[in-house]
């Protein structure tokens, strides 16, 4: 029998639902949803691959782009080694060629040493001077050994001519002046060579006249005057007409740089 309540409510049916039954039911509809859902979200997450970060020398994944990074690496690390090796090849190569040399090179290169060290020497100062010391006391015994001159000879004969030339020692030069007691030329000449003979007291000069030397009559007159230097008994020299050259007035200075240029007299 239905009661006061079943009439304002209604009967139960039997699919009649109440309000708080179906409060609770969807209480445990959505409790099961939120269940499935974190239950797919922890099953994709497990299966999701882990993140892809840059490569630091070792492969993490074997995708595509790990792949083609891995041969990039590769590939750089080997031309670097490559590098390495031809510029340690290179050292090598120089180390060897320098070190390996030939029995001919390591005497080229001990007398180059020894060139070196005699040069190091002769740029001492102190062996400059005992070197200069000792060269002008050679150059003094020599000097002391030549016989010494100072005036000018006058030849009175071919044989005296020839004693003055062929008997002289071999180091002395012997200049000797062939002249014309008529021409001015070879008394300018003559005064010249007088002031020479003192400047150059170790060359031995001497004079003959062009008539005692038998020598011709054109000689005489236009070949005068002339000079003719000998040494070691060979003649080196052969001047004559002078005065074509020097004129009838000049001076010692003029027959000292003619003689000089020449080679014939050093230079004072």
């Amino acid at each position: 029998m239905a009661t006061l309540d079943d009439k304002l409510l209604g009967e139960k049916l039997h699919n009649y639902c109440s309000s708080s039954e179906g409060e609770d039911s969807d209480d445990d509809e959505r409790s099961g949803d939120e269940e499935g859902e974190t239950s797919y979200k922890s099953t994709e997450q497990a299966n999701e691959p882990p993140p892809i970060n840059n490569w630091n020398g070792s492969a993490s994944n074997t995708g595509p782009k790990g792949v083609l990074e891995d041969w990039r690496r590769y590939k750089q690390l080997e031309a670097e080694n490559r590098k390495e090796m031809e510029i340690e090849r290179i050292a090598l190569a120089k180390k060897l060629t320098l070190s390996a040399k030939t029995d001919r090179e390591e005497q080229q290169a001990k007398e180059r040493e020894e060139m070196e060290d005699e040069l190091s020497e002769l740029l001492d100062e102190e062996f400059l001077m005992k070197y200069h010391q000792q060269r002008m006391q050679e150059l003094m015994s020599q000097l002391q050994k030549c016989p010494k001159f100072g005036q000018v000879k006058t030849l009175a004969n071919k044989d005296e001519f020839l004693n003055a030339i062929d008997k002289e020692d071999a180091k002395v030069t012997v200049i000797v002046h062939i002249f014309n007691r008529k021409a001015k030329a070879c008394t300018t000449m003559d005064g010249c060579l007088n002031v020479l003979a003192e400047d150059y007291p170790a060359i031995k000069f001497c004079r003959i006249e062009a008539d005692v030397a038998g020598l011709s009559k054109h000689f005489r007159v236009d070949g005068v005057p002339a000079l003719l230097v000998y040494k070691g008994g060979q003649i080196v020299g052969n001047f004559v007409q002078l005065a074509t050259e020097l004129g009838n007035d000049f001076y010692a200075t003029d027959v000292q740089r003619f003689l000089i240029e020449y080679g014939l007299l050093p230079e004072n």
